[in-house]
């Protein structure tokens, strides 16, 4: 007798050898799975400009990297703690306006370099709501800017999936081979439950096109089914019920595991956790 819709394990169309490098941007879920490989020993970067949830703001974000383009004199907004840059995390805001600048273009010459090593890259989308600035670009994080600051709007599937071909395009510019996309599990209920439903919505129907489009190029890997179909139980949530727990996020792990290592690379990513767990324990004293 069986009590829940299993996701059927997927075999990827190339393998990931524990040499490979990873790059991981996107919304918050792309750091909980990039933190696993970390622990594991692979050559990972995840994102080092901090969560980009929507498809603008990763496309936004890689049009600079892939471009070597740099933050100048425009890009930042004035507000609660002085100088913002809004496209990234609060993180990128502080009193001095070059200070700003040099940590931004700093996140940005770290993906520009690791791009350099031809990666695998995982774009992991969590919303198709977006919010505009007063001159219509698209914030990444709305620093705790006043909330009448930004027009909402949720983009359309032509304009999402817009949005990723032209990631698609800029990743290709850099010779990129592999690109795989995944939708959050991440539950944005601040959008409503109708909301998050319609934005996730749009997102698989946008990534769908581009997947089909691209061929080789691009894949799926099913995160948003495998929380939402498979596991479908509120014990898997964290106790804020938006975020996967730890537990579900090893089992999404586990799967994206067997889609796309080898039983070398398994073996390899083992030992790496071994090496990784013994190196942060301490002896008690």
């Amino acid at each position: 007798m069986k009590f829940r819709t299993e996701i059927e394990r997927l075999k990827a169309p190339f393998a990931i050898e524990y040499t490979t490098p990873l790059l991981f941007l996107g919304s918050c879920f792309s750091d909980e799975i990039g933190s696993r490989l970390a622990d594991d020993g692979f050559c990972v970067l995840h994102n080092p400009m901090g969560p980009l949830y929507n498809p603008a703001s990763i496309a936004n974000c890689l049009d600079f990297a892939c471009s070597d383009r740099l933050y100048t004199g425009n890009e930042l907004s004035e507000g609660p703690r002085g100088y913002h840059c809004l496209d990234y995390s609060t993180r990128y805001s502080g009193t001095d306006a070059s200070a700003v600048f040099d940590a931004v273009n700093a996140g940005i010459s770290a993906i520009s370099d690791f791009l350099a090593h031809s990666p695998v890259v995982f774009l992991t989308l969590g919303s198709a709501y977006v919010y505009r600035t007063p001159a219509g670009r698209v914030a990444g994080n709305c620093h705790k800017f006043p909330s009448d600051y930004f027009s909402r709007e949720l983009l359309t599937v032509e304009q999402a999936a817009a949005e990723l071909r032209r990631a698609v395009e800029l990743l290709a510019s850099r010779g990129i081979e592999r690109i795989v996309f995944t939708v959050s599990p991440i539950r944005h209920l601040a959008d409503g439950l109708h909301g998050n439903n319609i934005s996730k919505a749009t997102l698989l129907l946008a990534v769908n096109q581009v997947v089909n489009l691209y061929g080789s190029l691009c894949s799926y890997f099913p995160s948003y089914e495998i929380v939402l179909d498979d596991l479908r139980d509120y014990r898997f949530y964290a106790g804020d019920l938006k975020h996967p727990s730890p537990m579900a996020v090893d089992y999404i792990y586990e799967i994206l595991s067997d889609c796309y290592f080898s039983s070398k690379t398994r073996q390899a990513a083992a030992e790496g956790r071994k090496a990784t767990l013994a190196a942060r324990h301490r002896p008690i004293l």
